[in-house]
């Protein structure tokens, strides 16, 4: 357990006055049902715990970021220089336009949240690269607010600092520096917080807006359906835009091609900045994590990159043939299948979670269907404590997934999802663990 020094103290003083604390449980969940910490209408599940990392895992994750930022940038200046090496990702045509257009600065993942497991500095493995669309800051940020208010909380922070990550302004001030760099940027930009409202996460949004409001610049959340383009200026009625935080995923953005035109064509005409461009594309797709592993791409790493990748990239195939058909069927709980595209463990499967009689199914239905299969990676179990309804504290495992915010190329903080399924995600029973930096007074 990489942490086990910062938690152990905390579960041993829980345990030490167990109906005290429950009966703070139980005020602490009021608080975050009335919160602002939903998810598909639903208040974030949280136990009675966070997540700590003291200050030499902070920094190994800034060393981890480091590393990964390095190997996007070079593997996004290989695809745009060559064409080869463009037809391994598999993109159609009109991605690939976008992904070549000069978004004006050179940084191709302004901002992402890469998912790992991690048991320590040379033991952890990455699960998943989301760019487009990278959220939950506002989970992280809201329920650790309310936990530190607790008496557990309280109580730990005798003999221990706590400080939360903080995600919001750093990233609004990471966004206006960069766009400052475009040689298009006006001095004072009116903002966009873009994505389809049905798929957005507002209060999310409402927390940024503030943010960039609070630096002193005007921020508007809009749908991208909703804006026009003459040709000059973007606007949403009367409103120009000059800056897009986009937060709707390309996947998305394609699907609705046709309805957001003025956005493209304000894009694609140099009229706005958009923020991270459709160069994110190029990691946030699956498939990278099989073409960071082929000889194209270790051709213009360094040995250093290449070692770190071949340790913490999991193995990743295309689903493609017979024979990958019968690997996956016969080593089933090896596995786990995942779309190119997607998010939010949509339609990904763990062979742990199915019988073979389901499993075989699964396969036959999504053969060649522009899947990848990946090798399944157990991590260190991580100890929290958990109230059953009743009032008693068991003591529970727990796997864990961090997601590492990286902001214009820096570690920011973290977003911790743990559970006990074979998939930890929003689509299974799950809690979420906010995150605090741990240093002992």
């Amino acid at each position: 357990m990489y942490n086990e020094k910062y938690v152990r103290p905390y579960i041993k003083e829980i345990q030490s006055d167990k109906e005290n604390y429950f009966e703070d449980y139980q005020k602490m969940q009021t608080m975050v049902n009335q919160s602002d910490a939903i998810y598909k209408g639903q208040p974030i599940p949280v136990t009675y715990q966070g997540m700590f990392s003291g200050p030499e895992h902070v920094e190994n994750f800034q060393k981890i970021s480091e590393t990964l930022m390095s190997i996007t940038q070079k593997v996004t200046e290989e695809y745009l220089r060559n064409p080869d090496y463009r037809k391994l990702f598999r993109f159609d045509s009109k991605v690939e336009e976008l992904i070549l257009h000069d978004p004006g600065y050179a940084l191709p993942v302004p901002i992402c949240r890469y998912d790992l497991f991690y048991n320590g500095i040379d033991d952890f493995k990455f699960c998943e690269f989301n760019t487009d669309g990278s959220s939950a800051m506002n989970e992280d940020s809201t329920l650790g607010s309310i936990m530190l208010g607790t008496k557990g909380f309280l109580k730990y922070q005798e003999k221990y600092e706590l400080k939360q990550f903080e995600l919001f302004d750093s990233w609004v001030k990471t966004a206006l520096s960069i766009y400052q760099g475009v040689p298009w940027s006006v001095e004072q930009p009116n903002v966009a917080i873009v994505d389809f409202i049905d798929k957005g996460t507002t209060n999310e949004f409402l927390k940024f807006k503030k943010a960039f409001e609070d630096a002193g610049v005007n921020c508007e959340i809009i749908d991208p359906r909703e804006l026009d383009y003459d040709g000059e200026n973007l606007t949403f009625g009367d409103y120009k835009i000059d800056l897009i935080y986009r937060r709707a995923v390309t996947m998305d953005i394609m699907e609705k091609f046709d309805e957001i035109q003025p956005m493209i064509r304000a894009f694609m005409d140099d009229k706005i900045v958009l923020i991270g461009s459709f160069r994110s594309h190029i990691m946030h797709t699956k498939l990278v994590f099989k073409i960071l592993r082929l000889p194209e791409t270790r051709a213009f790493l360094t040995e250093e990159e290449n070692a770190f990748l071949r340790d913490h990239i999991p193995y990743t195939e295309e689903f493609i043939t017979q024979d990958d058909f019968e690997r996956v069927r016969l080593h089933k709980d090896d596995y786990i299948l995942k779309p190119y595209e997607g998010y939010a463990s949509y339609k990904v499967y763990a062979g742990r979670e199915h019988s073979r009689e389901e499993w075989e199914q699964i396969l036959k239905e999504i053969l060649n269907g522009d899947y990848i299969y990946q090798e399944y990676f157990d991590m260190d179990k991580i100890d929290f404590v958990e109230f059953e309804q009743d009032g008693s504290l068991i003591v529970t495992p727990f796997s864990a997934v961090h997601g590492m915010f990286i902001y214009g190329g820096d570690f920011q903080g973290l977003y911790t999802r743990i559970g006990n399924q074979a998939l930890i995600s929003g689509a299974r029973r799950y809690y979420t663990a906010p995150n605090f930096l741990v240093r002992e007074r």
